[in-house]
Formats: structure tokens, C-alpha cells, sequence
């Protein structure tokens, strides 16, 4: 990456008349506030049908698209919705999504579409059927779960399916044939929006960077079709699951729950699943964060039983087995490392090997003067943010930052107060050697904890904040655009 800068936002997070952010005009908007900000990237949250918690980062796919992203103005503007249909869709402007709301709305919707375009798109929708194999295994996962009441994969009452076997496959795909076509035309419709979404991005010389979770949840269609690629026992239940050990989010770490990858058959495979899953995101994304990168070199194993993270162990992860695959395979796909929480001399060598930049987080600066995150230590090809998704504002940070902490970002930033230590962490971090700086939207609106997306290790109340109308402004673009400016960063 050039030196350069970008916001952070998900789509999610985008305003607008329906409840949260779509793939649509508020989308291209946004696209337009960062061209003139003088911001070059677009960092957003992975976009998948979101699970537990209404968090992206528990998926039931790693491939397919989250349907409440979808813009219903422009299933409109196809003649598969009216005017009455969008009036009724519409929800009060709110800087909290109602998730409730949204999902009792958008689905009979979004049905009504599906039967208005039934035999004039299914040719379409076939052609990208075949280019996304994924996408029969997600459809009939999804149209069973319907079927048995939502519950998971593995509590199916007909064991074929359960199992995924053969006969049982083609029975419910029969079965369930109307829900499967339906679900088809949805991601079709999410991932035509998005290829334009992309286009017009790059058009305006804003670039993505998507988000690659490195687990994928247990109820997914992944896990229920791939069982083999993950440790799980005859009924499809994991010994041990994945979570991080206590650290800065969470003194009893965090227990994630997920399934963990069986690796040695994933390399006998050659990891095809990966490279599968990266094809995929490639696509998508300018550049791919890698989330939880030193769980590639050592991962946390908690056994399943457990109730916290605290009785997990380190297990060895693939390290460049799986890297170099992905390089080679990829050679033209830019990459980031999170490589946040507990690092170790192997994962710097690691990251090092494999190429990409990590990430430097200035919240976790502040502890004294040989914290490595402070910008005097940095060494160029690493990315810089003032905070990432799963951290309070920058206001909130100080609001709620120890007298230590504060004492100490006072003096390193020559300032006091929480509007001016607000302003100094920006410049500090465009300013910086970093080759690409990223805040969060909220950083720039001078918003507090109530902008919060993710408190780690808290189950409900996540994923929730969103911006009003007129909230991002020109002005603001103008001024944003000096400070980058100012640090060689357009």
C-alpha cells in the first residue's frame, strides 16, 4: 500500500429509511464524503448473514451475502417492489438498529420480490449459481434450518441431512424447493448490488478492505457441508473449541466457541477450502484484514465443556504451510495482519515471512514510553488506527482510560481534555510513519461510547450504532481532507 488514509464504518452503519444501511444510494454517498475527504480506503466489517448477537463475526456462510444489506429502492427501480411496499419497510431514523424490527420487515419483502421476478431472472440466477458453488449448500443449509425452526445443523431431526448425505441432499432440495429458489435470488440480488457498490467505490478512487473472520461459526453451512475440514466427532460436536486467552478486552478471556480447523487434513488437502475462501473474498475486497492472525502460528484450544476461555492451552496453527499457498495462489491480493492480544516473537517472524503489514492501535499506546504501539516506535509497512471495532471511541477511551493512561497520553500528545487529546490522536496517527492510517467514523464525529460497535466478551446490545441523516457533512470532508492532506496522506 501507497501511503495513504481510510475510515472505518460498516454497511451496517450507513443511515437511511429502513432500518440499517443497504447497498445503495446512502452507500454511494459515503463512497463520494470519502473522495472528497481525500480518503482512499473504505474499511468495513465482514458482510455475511450475521448469526448469535446479530455479530458479522458469527456467520452461518463465509460466502454468502447478509440479506438485510440489501437496497430494496433498487429491487424498485426493477419493478419488483412498489412504492407502498418501500412505505412500509420504512423505520424511524435511529442511531440504534432494531434488529427485531428489521428481520419481522425485510424477509416477507423481500419474498414479495422473488415471486415478482420468478421466470424472467432465472437465468441469471442460474449463471451465478455456477460460478458460486457455494451457493447450493448455503440455500438448502438454510431453507432446513427454516424447516426444523431454526434449530442447528447438527439437531436435525432427519439424520440423512444431518449428515449430509447424498440421497438425503437431493430429497430436501425437492423437499424445499420454492425456500432454496428464493434464497438464491437473494444472494443474487445482494451480490449484483455489491459488484456495483465496488465499482462505483473504485471509480472514485476509494478501495475496500474487507474482513476475513479466521473461525467460522459451528451452525454454518461450512461446517454442516465441510465437517471434515474442522474437529468434530461422529454427531458433529467439537472437543474443543476457539477463544483467546485473558488480555486487554476481557480478564476471562474470550470464549468464542467455534469448531477448530483440522489442519493436517486441510494441508493433505492442500488447503483447497482456504484457498476456496479467499478466492471468494478476493473478489469482493481491494484488500483483506486478516482477523485473529497469530491464531495462524498458535490458537487457543479450550476444551468444549468449559465455561471460560481460561482453560484453554496454545496449539501450533499452520503457519507458512497455509500462507504460502494463499500468496502464491493470490499473488495480487493485498492483505492485513491483525495481529492484536498476546503476541510472541514467532508470530513477528511469522507476519515478517508472509509479507503483510500488522497493525498498530493507539488506544493501546498509553501504558509508558517503550509500549510499542506508540508512534515513535513504529517501522514503516504497518497500518495505524486509532481504534478498530472492538474498541471504544477515541472519546470513550478517555473518558474511561485510567489516570495513568491519560496522564500519560497528555503528555506524549501535548494536550488535556477529551476533545483535544480527540484531535491530537488523529494527527498523531496521520502523521505517523504508518503506511495507512485508519479511524474509526465515530473518531471524526467526536462521538462517545454510545457510537461503541463491539464490547468484547458481552453477549447483547453489539452491532447496534448507526449514523443519522446529514450527520457526515461537507464541511467535515474539507476538514478531514486538510489533515490529510497535510501528512502526505491524499
Amino acid at each position: 500500500m501507497e501511503r495513504s488514509a481510510g475510515i472505518l464504518l460498516p454497511i451496517f452503519s450507513l443511515p437511511g429509511s429502513y432500518g440499517a444501511g443497504v447497498l445503495g444510494r446512502e452507500a454511494r454517498e459515503f463512497v463520494d464524503f470519502l473522495h472528497d475527504a481525500g480518503q482512499r480506503w473504505w474499511q468495513i466489517l465482514p458482510i455475511g448473514p450475521t448469526g448469535a448477537g446479530n455479530s458479522p463475526y458469527t456467520s452461518e456462510s463465509t460466502f454468502a451475502g447478509n440479506p438485510l444489506l440489501i437496497d430494496l429502492e433498487r429491487l424498485a427501480e426493477e419493478g419488483l417492489l412498489d412504492r407502498a411496499d418501500l412505505e412500509a419497510a420504512k423505520v424511524p431514523s435511529s442511531a440504534r438498529i432494531d434488529y427485531g424490527a428489521l428481520y419481522r420487515l425485510r424477509e416477507p419483502l423481500l419474498r414479495k420480490a422473488f415471486q415478482r421476478a420468478r421466470g424472467e431472472g432465472d437465468g441469471k440466477v442460474r449463471d451465478f449459481a455456477e460460478k458460486n458453488p457455494w451457493l447450493a449448500e448455503y440455500v438448502l443449509y438454510r431453507a432446513a434450518k427454516i424447516r426444523f425452526q431454526g434449530q442447528a445443523w447438527f439437531q436435525w431431526p432427519e439424520e440423512g441431512l444431518r449428515r449430509h448425505e447424498p440421497a438425503a441432499l437431493e430429497h430436501w432440495r425437492r423437499e424445499l424447493a420454492e425456500d432454496v429458489a428464493f434464497r438464491s435470488y437473494v444472494q443474487y440480488w445482494f451480490f449484483s448490488q455489491w459488484a456495483e457498490l465496488k465499482e462505483y467505490a473504485n471509480e472514485n478512487g476509494v478501495r475496500v478492505i474487507g474482513d476475513m473472520p479466521i473461525y467460522v461459526s459451528l451452525d454454518s453451512a461450512d461446517v454442516w457441508s465441510e465437517r471434515g475440514e474442522f474437529l468434530l466427532d461422529g454427531e458433529g460436536r467439537p472437543s474443543k473449541v476457539a477463544g483467546v486467552p485473558p488480555d486487554y478486552f476481557s480478564e476471562e478471556g474470550q470464549l468464542w466457541g467455534n469448531p477448530l480447523y483440522n489442519w493436517p487434513a486441510m494441508k493433505q488437502d492442500g488447503f483447497g477450502w482456504w484457498i476456496r475462501r479467499v478466492g471468494g473474498a478476493s473478489r469482493l475486497f481491494d484488500a483483506i484484514r486478516i482477523d485473529h492472525f497469530r491464531g495462524l502460528e498458535s490458537y487457543w484450544a479450550v476444551p468444549a465443556e468449559s465455561d471460560t476461555a481460561k482453560a484453554g492451552a496454545w496449539e501450533k496453527g499452520p503457519g507458512m504451510d497455509l500462507l504460502r499457498v494463499l500468496t502464491s495462489w493470490f499473488p495480487k491480493t493485498a492483505y492485513i495482519a491483525e495481529d492484536l492480544g498476546i503476541l510472541t516473537d514467532a508470530v513477528h517472524r511469522l507476519r515478517d515471512e508472509a509479507g503483510p503489514p500488522g497493525m498498530k492501535v493507539l488506544e493501546f499506546a498509553f501504558s509508558g514510553p517503550d509500549n510499542a504501539y506508540l508512534p515513535h516506535h513504529y517501522q514503516p509497512g504497518c497500518i495505524c488506527y486509532t481504534d478498530t471495532h472492538d474498541n471504544d471511541t477515541a472519546v470513550g477511551w478517555y473518558e474511561h482510560a485510567s489516570p495513568e493512561e491519560r496522564a500519560f497520553a497528555e503528555t506524549y500528545l501535548g494536550v488535556s481534555g477529551a476533545e483535544s487529546v480527540r484531535k491530537a490522536l488523529l494527527r498523531c496517527g496521520q502523521s505517523s510513519v504508518a503506511e495507512l492510517f485508519v479511524a474509526q467514523m465515530q473518531d471524526y464525529l467526536v462521538l462517545g461510547i454510545e457510537a461503541r460497535l463491539n464490547v468484547p466478551g458481552v453477549a447483547e446490545g453489539n452491532w447496534c450504532w448507526r449514523l443519522l441523516p446529514g450527520q457526515v457533512s461537507q464541511e467535515l470532508a474539507e476538514e478531514i481532507r486538510s489533515m490529510t492532506a497535510a501528512f502526505s496522506r491524499c
